[in-house]
This record gives C-alpha cells, structure tokens and sequence, in this order.
C-alpha cells in the first residue's frame, strides 16, 4: 500500500523538476488549462531568507548546508550564498517544468532542488535561461526558441554524466495534485529507454520521463535538442530525517 502511494505521488509530482519543456501543442490547450497565462510577477518572488530556507531544505543538511544557493530576482536567479561543495541549491518554479504541463504558469509551485556538480554544470544553465525570460516576459514559444538557439549555439553544455538532484524538502510544493509534495531524487541522463531502467515496471520504485514535455504528441518539436530522460526514485524520508507521514499536506 506504502509503495503505491509513493508511485502515484510520483507520478503526480513528476511535473517538477524538470525540471523542467515544449511549448507550441501546450500555448493551443492553455484556454482550457487551470493556469492559462502568466501570473504576475510578483507571485513568483519570495521573501528572500525564507527562499534561502526552503531551497537548503531540499537536501539532508551534511549536503545542503556547504551548497551554493540561488534566489529568484527580477532579472532571474541570482546567488545568495557562495558555497563550497559543488552543490547548488534553488526553488524552481512551476515554468522550470515541462512545457505542456497544466500547472506551468501555477505562481503557488514551489519545487525545493539541490543539484550536485555535474547537475549544476549541466543542468542549471538551462534553468538559468528559462528564469530570464520568464522575469523579462517571455511567452513559451520565445523561450523555447531561446533553448533552441542556445543549444544550437553551443552556449548550452551537453549534459554531463552522473547529474543528479535531491527534491526532499517537507515544505515543497510541487503541484496542485494532493498531496502537494513527495520527497525523491532525480537522475538526468541520455537513456534512450526508460525500461533500461526497470522504469514503470510493476513493483519497481522507478519511474521516468522525458525532460523536456510529457505529450508524445510533442515529440516532432524535440528537434534541435538533446535527448534527456529523467528518472525519478521516490524516497521514504524528509531531507530532515523524519518519514513521510510526518509532514503538513
């Protein structure tokens, strides 16, 4: 029953954090999406030292607490504490996830990330471009455009092998979705199959997704980006060390 739970929470969760991308199937469905439009801006800002608390809490302390950790502006995210272990801790929001995702423009997602190196390095430029022109006022078409051009333009890196992130803070929120949040860790890699993986397969605690949308139905405008696949763990424990059910939904 326990892993049930966790493999549904999972799969409701998995919108974050990847997050989060592909736009043109997604800008024709946002009439009828729960966020059809880009809230204001202020909604996405948070009182900065409570930002700094809930992006720390995403990993277990003995990680996060030597991390560097990003905050968002209005110019995009910016480093509020210069770390020393390669970590890089952050609050993503609801459109540093993929694309056709109902909840992209959702101002309430919260997603508490700590990303190792290789993630950092990798990973983290793209969230970094997305963030700027969100805050700028970009539509979805103009950053996918963005992406593309970057990747094209080798002013994106490849992914590097072993990125991962920690999504383990008790105080997240990563979807409308009850129950809201779910602790796990995120792998980002070049796989080509999710079954490689044991991904989905019954009793496995895998699961997987593409990075950049959901929708098959997307797959055409993959063109000029890089195959990423992610694949979720879902944990047992809080970053504080306490188990699941002990959290406020």
């Amino acid at each position: 029953m326990r892993e049930n739970k966790v493999g549904t929470i999972v799969t409701k969760s998995f919108a974050l954090l990847v997050g989060f991308a592909f736009a043109y199937q997604a800008m024709a469905q946002d009439a009828t999406t729960p966020y059809p439009k880009v809230a204001p801006t202020e909604q996405y800002l948070m009182d900065r030292t409570a930002e700094i608390t809930l992006a720390r809490s995403a990993a277990p302390d003995s990680i996060s607490r030597d991390a560097t950790v990003l905050v968002l502006g209005r110019q995009g995210y910016e480093t509020a504490v210069q770390g020393k272990n390669g970590f890089v801790c952050m609050v993503g929001r609801g459109w540093g996830a993929a694309f056709d995702w109902d909840e992209f423009w959702n101002p309430k997602v919260k997603a508490a990330d700590c990303m190792n190196p290789q993630a950092a390095r990798s990973v983290l430029p793209i969230f970094y471009l997305r963030a700027r022109m969100v805050m700028a006022g970009r539509s979805k078409a103009e950053i996918v455009l963005a992406i593309k051009a970057a990747f094209e333009n080798k002013q994106l890196p490849d992914l590097e092998s072993g990125a991962m992130d920690y999504m383990m803070s008790k105080s997240a929120y990563l979807t409308d979705e009850l129950p809201h949040n779910m602790p796990h860790l995120m792998f980002y890699t070049l796989v080509k199959d999710g079954k490689d993986w044991g991904s989905g397969a019954a009793g496995s605690p895998v699961m997987s997704s593409p990075y950049w949308f959901f929708s098959p139905r997307e797959k055409p405008q993959m063109k000029g980006l890089p195959l990423i696949l992610v694949f979720l763990v879902g944990v047992m424990n809080w970053s504080d060390g306490t188990p699941t059910g002990q959290h406020n939904e």
